[in-house]
C-alpha cells in the first residue's frame, strides 16, 4: 500500500507554489496526518516526536526516533531520512532537526506550521530554531481539501468494506433473534463490526497503514442512540429499539464513513416520522453538495429540512464535514464555514434528528464532490423498510 511517486510529485509542486505565494521558506509538519499526506511515513505515536522539514526548494527531510528508522525505509518514504537517539533525549530531537536544517543550506526565516501545534512543542522548537519565526500556516490543510485520484481509489475501497461491517452488524442482530436467545450489547456490536473491518484489511493487503484506526464504530440503542456521539454501553438492544450504527473504514488512512438507522421490529408511528424527517433531510444535504455552494447554505438547506417538520428542537449538529487522511478534517459543512466545494472533495453528509428518551435516527453517507454533481461512496440501503429488522 503505497501511492505513487506521481503523486507525491504532484503534492510536492502544489506544496512548494503555496509556500511561495505566502513568503514561506517551509513547512514543519509535525502532525501524523501531514506526515503521511506529505511523505508517505506511517507510524504509532508516541511522546517522540516526528518531524517532516518541507523546503521551497530541495528534498524534505524527515526526523524520526532512532527505533524507526529501519520502519521509515521499508515504507520507502518520500523525503531524506534523519534520527535522533530517544526522547526526551541528551540532545533534544528539536535541537537535532535545527542542526539537519541548518546542514542543507540558508537557515530559513519563515517557517509555516499547522494550527495543532501544541504549546509544548513550539516553545521547543522555537528555541532550537533561533532566529527563525514559525508561523501557523493552513497551505497543507488547503491542499488536502481535494483529493487526487489515487487517494479516490482508496476511498472507494474503504466505503466497500464500510457498507460490508453495516451488513456484518444487521446479521450479529438477525443471527441472536432467529437463535431465540439474547441480543447483543451495543459494546458486543461495536466489537464486532470493528473486527469485521480490521480482519478485511488484513486479509485483502499486504502491507496495511493508517494514522490513527483501521475500523472504529459508535453503535447506540434505544435512548442511548439521542446521544450523537455516545459511547457503546453494555445496555443490550431491545425489540422495539432505534439502533443507529456510526461506523468508519480506512484503507491506506483514506477514511470513509457509512451511517444507518435500523429499527427492531414494526415501527412506531413517532419512530416513522422522526426517520422521514432525517432522512429527507440527508437527500436534500447530499444532493447540495455541488461545486460552487458554500458549505454554509449548504448546511441551513439541510437542516432546514427537519425545521420544517417540526423537529429544529432535536438537532443536535452540522449537516457534516471533510474527510481523508483524518475521519474529521476541514471543510466544515456548517454555518460558520463559508469555503466553496470543489470537485474532488469528500464529505459526509449526516445530518441528524435525536429525541431525548426515545432515540436518535441518522442516515450518513461518504460523499465526493464532482464536476457534474456529486457521488455516494456509500451505498448501504437507507430507507426505513429496508432497514427494519423483523423479530
Amino acid at each position: 500500500m503505497r501511492l505513487s511517486s506521481v503523486y507525491y510529485a504532484d503534492v510536492h509542486a502544489a506544496l512548494r507554489q503555496a509556500l511561495d505565494e505566502e513568503g514561506l521558506d517551509g513547512f514543519l509538519a509535525t502532525a501524523p496526518s501531514d506526515v503521511a499526506y506529505l511523505a508517505g511515513f506511517y507510524y504509532a505515536v508516541t511522546e517522540r516526536p516526528v518531524y517532516l522539514w518541507f523546503p521551497r526548494e530541495g528534498r524534505p527531510l524527515c526526523l524520526v526516533p532512532q527505533l524507526d528508522d529501519e520502519y521509515a525505509r521499508l515504507q520507502r518514504i518520500e523525503a531524506d531520512i534523519a534520527t535522533y537517539a530517544e526522547f526526551p533525549g541528551v540532545v533534544p530531537a528539536e535541537r537535532v532537526l535545527a542542526r539537519e536544517v541548518a546542514s542543507r543550506g540558508r537557515p530559513p526565516a519563515r517557517i509555516g506550521v499547522s494550527g495543532g501545534l501544541t504549546l509544548a512543542a513550539h516553545a521547543a522548537l522555537t528555541s532550537a530554531l533561533s532566529g527563525a519565526e514559525l508561523v501557523t500556516s493552513g497551505v497543507v490543510a488547503r491542499l488536502r481539501l481535494t483529493k487526487h485520484p489515487e487517494e479516490l481509489a482508496w476511498h472507494r475501497q474503504a466505503a466497500g468494506i464500510c457498507d460490508e461491517m453495516l451488513a456484518a452488524g444487521r446479521s450479529l442482530i438477525e443471527d441472536a433473534l432467529r437463535s431465540g436467545g439474547p441480543l447483543p450489547s451495543e459494546g458486543d456490536l461495536a466489537r464486532h463490526v470493528i473486527g469485521y473491518g480490521t480482519d478485511a484489511m488484513y486479509q485483502r493487503y499486504d502491507h496495511v497503514i493508517y494514522t490513527t484506526k483501521l475500523a472504529g464504530a459508535l453503535v447506540y440503542a434505544g435512548p442511548n442512540s439521542a446521544h450523537p456521539h455516545g459511547l457503546p454501553s453494555r445496555r443490550r438492544l431491545r425489540d422495539g429499539d432505534t439502533v443507529i450504527l456510526s461506523l468508519g473504514a480506512a484503507v491506506g488512512s483514506r477514511f470513509v464513513e457509512s451511517e444507518r438507522t435500523f429499527v427492531i421490529g414494526e415501527p412506531s408511528a413517532g419512530q416513522r416520522r422522526y426517520f422521514a424527517a432525517a432522512a429527507e433531510a440527508q437527500e436534500v444535504g447530499t444532493a447540495g453538495l455541488r461545486a460552487g455552494r458554500t458549505c454554509a447554505e449548504v448546511n441551513r438547506e439541510c437542516l432546514d429540512v427537519i425545521r420544517g417538520h417540526g423537529l429544529g428542537e432535536y438537532i443536535r449538529h452540522r449537516q457534516g464535514h471533510g474527510i481523508g487522511v483524518q475521519n474529521h478534517e476541514p471543510p466544515w459543512v456548517e454555518d460558520g464555514d463559508a469555503t466553496v466545494l470543489r470537485a474532488g472533495m469528500v464529505l459526509s453528509s449526516e445530518p441528524g434528528v435525536y429525541v431525548p428518551g426515545h432515540g436518535g435516527y441518522r442516515v450518513s453517507d461518504t460523499v465526493l464532490v464532482t464536476e457534474s454533481g456529486q457521488e455516494r461512496l456509500t451505498g448501504y440501503p437507507r430507507g426505513l423498510e429496508e432497514n427494519v429488522i423483523a423479530p
